[in-house]
């Protein structure tokens, strides 16, 4: 199910890219925002900017297995571990045919400037209005220093070249995700 940003934020709230900040969320509201996917389901079609603004689309990868990780913010601590990790292993994972993605609501400019100072190769993707983010379950209710609030939850699908959800991780650590990713794909 997919929600307006009216439809998830409260009218207290103030917007970031990680997250709302300062607000409580209506108990109504609460693990409702979006859906997890599970292994076995269709991986949700989608086409969005990339650092570039050039749109990429999903489909346009078929035929190739994709590691979809979806990240709160570009240029925070745990972001820029996780990137400059996927970044590390972009050889191995690109030799055993696996194509990585990045999906943040950052915008275009942002993820340029990222992708250029962390000196990263792979897509980038800005999804604004977190509705990709929304239909992958990697949006919703998370604790953030102790409150409740709602945004990125940082989630990983390994895609099959079918398009099919091989595996799904939800609420990941930056550190070490990538190294466990490499073992789980025997990379």
């Amino acid at each position: 199910m997919i929600r307006t940003v009216s439809q998830v934020f409260p009218a207290n709230a103030r917007r970031t890219p990680g997250g709302t900040v300062g607000a409580t969320i209506p108990r109504e509201r609460r693990n409702r925002v979006s859906e997890r996917l599970q292994p076995g389901d269709v991986a949700p079609d989608f086409t969005l900017p990339d650092a570039d603004a050039s749109p990429v689309s999903l489909s346009s990868l078929r035929g190739r297995r994709v590691i979809l990780y979806f990240y709160p913010a570009a240029m925070t601590p745990g972001c820029t571990k996780e990137s400059v990790d996927f970044q590390g292993s972009l050889a191995e994972l690109e030799a055993a045919g696996v194509t990585v993605v990045g999906v943040s609501p950052d915008d275009p400019a942002k993820l340029a400037k990222f992708r250029e100072k962390e000196g990263l190769t792979f897509p980038l993707l800005s999804d604004p209005d977190a509705e990709v983010l929304q239909t992958y379950g990697a949006y919703g209710e998370k604790k953030l220093y102790g409150k409740v609030v709602v945004g990125v939850i940082r989630s990983t699908f390994i895609i099959g070249a079918d398009g099919i959800i091989e595996k799904a991780y939800y609420n990941v650590k930056a550190t070490g995700h990538v190294e466990r990713l490499r073992r789980d794909l025997s990379v």
